[in-house]
């Protein structure tokens, strides 16, 4: 079962929304192995940059203290990707929220500190990658309302004593509401690593052709990336 399964939650916290101009400032990763147990790993990072008001107000975290506390950002990028790329290597799943953003400024990250990406490093592309949010769009398409993580939450009964944007508690409650789903939807638990990947990167598709055409029709820019992760 998809339920139990072995993998690596990421997430990141950062400089603003732009995956090519912005800046990771922290990241977690937490491995969960087939027995459930949970190891978790984060960074807090000096950016080199000034964090805009906006973005500390999110995170909590100010320019200050990442200067005053925060690693070289190029030997943080180092660890993460290197943690990434052994896990799967050796096939375990990377999980994320809107996991296509923190896959992607990572790689921006990386290529701007003059290291190599991930799909670089395992020589191929960057699968198995399980979204919660990609599957709950797929799995509930005409459910109305929000799908934040913390929606979802509420969506999928998730608890959470803890608040959300910090990236290890984010991690947390994202593999709480893919375990929710998958025991949900058994057409989501039946699926191979694989199958899922597949699957999660048509489902995208077919909801950024539908909502780039939604756009169109009220004189909008349709600039929703097709692609995933």
């Amino acid at each position: 079962m998809l339920e139990s399964s072995e993998l690596i939650g990421f997430d990141t916290e950062t400089t603003g929304t732009s995956t090519e101009r912005d800046r990771i400032v922290t990241a977690a990763l937490v491995h969960r192995t087939a027995d459930g147990t949970m190891t978790e790993r984060t960074w807090l990072i000096n950016p080199g940059v000034d964090i805009p008001s906006a973005a500390a107000a999110v995170h909590g975290i100010t320019t200050e203290q990442a200067q005053a506390e925060g690693v070289d950002p190029a030997q943080a990028l180092t660890e993460i990707a290197a943690d990434l790329v052994d896990g799967l290597g050796q096939g375990v799943p990377v999980l994320g929220f809107n996991a296509a953003y923190d896959l992607r400024i990572l790689e921006a990250d990386l290529q701007r500190h003059g290291l190599p990406g991930l799909a670089a490093q395992l020589n191929g592309e960057v699968k198995p990658v399980i979204d919660p949010l990609v599957i709950d769009r797929a799995v509930d398409r005409y459910r109305k309302g929000k799908r934040t993580l913390s929606d979802l939450m509420g969506v999928y009964g998730v608890a959470q004593s803890d608040a959300l944007h910090d990236a290890a508690v984010d991690v947390r409650a994202s593999i709480a509401v893919f375990d929710a789903i998958v025991a949900a939807y058994p057409e989501v638990a039946n699926k191979s690593l694989d199958e899922l990947h597949g699957w999660q990167r048509l489902q995208h598709r077919q909801w950024a052709v539908r909502l780039n055409e939604f756009f169109k029709s009220q004189g909008r820019v349709a600039d929703v990336d097709l692609t995933w992760p």
